[in-house]
């Protein structure tokens, strides 16, 4: 196993369109939310165990999380734990990472991907992120994966790219797209040269410092000041005051939008980035009318179907005429929305937040 090979896995995400289930005390990577027998965090963990050694594996949460880091990855050292005082987005999560990393190793190459995202086929995985780290090695390039779509989906992003490669698969990205409208992503499917946005990036420690440098300077210089404190005593401390002048920007935004040297593999590994409960209704086993339980023991369904239900084991829930919803219970709340309009429930956790305050948050 290659000792310059590095990971950061980013977990420090709320997940508020999994609410009432994921909550800010417990976020949905800490949730066994497929019923698999293991939380998303532990999975995204042991994933990249058969990509670099273990002591090369960093998670960057929010100082709150840490308690459950260590509770659900106790095999990871207290260092591998990077932690931030505030949420600022991606971009001052990978420049804390991509720094401490780059100050250990220069020689690093490394991947970065997210705690919570669905990995089916890991064998077609681990070969495509090998893959990036042998061509990030040996190239000055920004390499993210991107997935072949199967449909016209509206809740990703798009990656369109060009002929020209380097290594033969990674192709040079022509444009970003945030989330299209339904027509602009059938159009972007017919042409064939689009890729969903994975999120998954892969780069040399060398080239991500020299990139936030380049678009990011004022974030560049937050990072570097903490060289010296990096991996001793002192650096959880420096880092949290440091933090407070990051910007709230994307990785996507500040860097991969704006940079020259950025590529895309095209990857197929049954990928899901489980961003909402239509993702996880559409991988959940379904009964023969479309109902997908989660747990099943004691939930009884009559005249229902194509209904998403996530409820605790041990109460006993009966739903009948029911078609199409959404039937989700957790910490003394319950959620019931048709499927097509889950794209309010994070105004929902708002307004609940507004009117009750973080109790039920």
């Amino acid at each position: 196993m290659n000792k310059n090979y590095y990971a950061i896995i980013m977990a420090g995400g709320i997940g508020s369109r999994f609410w009432p289930i994921s909550r800010t005390s417990h976020p949905k990577q800490f949730i066994d939310i497929l019923g698999t027998g293991k939380t998303l965090i532990q999975n995204t963990y042991e994933r990249f165990l058969k990509v670099c050694p273990k002591e090369n594996i960093y998670i960057v949460t929010n100082d709150s999380y840490t308690h459950l880091v260590k509770k659900q990855l106790p095999e990871i050292a207290d260092q591998q734990i990077l932690t931030e005082p505030i949420m600022r987005n991606t971009a001052p999560c990978v420049a804390y990472g991509c720094f401490k990393i780059e100050t250990l190793n220069p020689d690093a190459a490394i991947v970065v991907a997210p705690s919570d995202h669905l990995i089916l086929d890991e064998t077609a995985f681990i070969t495509a992120i090998e893959k990036s780290l042998q061509a990030a090695s040996t190239q000055n390039c920004l390499i993210t994966l991107g997935i072949k779509p199967s449909r016209p989906d509206t809740g990703y992003g798009y990656i369109q790219y060009m002929d020209d490669t380097i290594h033969g698969d990674f192709h040079k990205v022509k444009t970003f797209t945030e989330k299209p409208t339904l027509e602009i992503a059938q159009t972007f499917i017919q042409s064939g040269d689009f890729l969903w946005n994975a999120g998954i990036f892969v780069w040399s420690a060398k080239a991500i410092v020299e990139a936030f440098n380049r678009y990011l300077p004022e974030m560049h210089e937050i990072f570097a000041e903490a060289r010296s404190v990096y991996n001793s005593d002192e650096e959880r401390e420096f880092v949290h005051r440091i933090y407070q002048r990051c910007v709230n920007i994307s990785i996507d935004y500040g860097i991969m939008e704006k940079a020259e040297n950025v590529y895309v593999l095209p990857s197929e590994f049954g990928w899901s980035d489980l961003g909402t409960w239509a993702s996880i209704y559409q991988l959940a086993e379904k009964d023969y009318v479309g109902n997908a339980v989660i747990p099943a023991e004691k939930v009884i369904m009559y005249d229902s179907s194509n209904c998403m239900v996530n409820v605790p084991g041990e109460k006993l829930v009966i739903l009948q005429g029911l078609h199409d919803f959404i039937v989700v219970e957790s910490n003394n709340s319950l959620l019931i929305c048709p499927r097509d309009q889950e794209q309010n429930i994070k105004q929902i956790v708002t307004d609940v937040k507004n009117k009750f305050g973080t109790r039920y948050i």
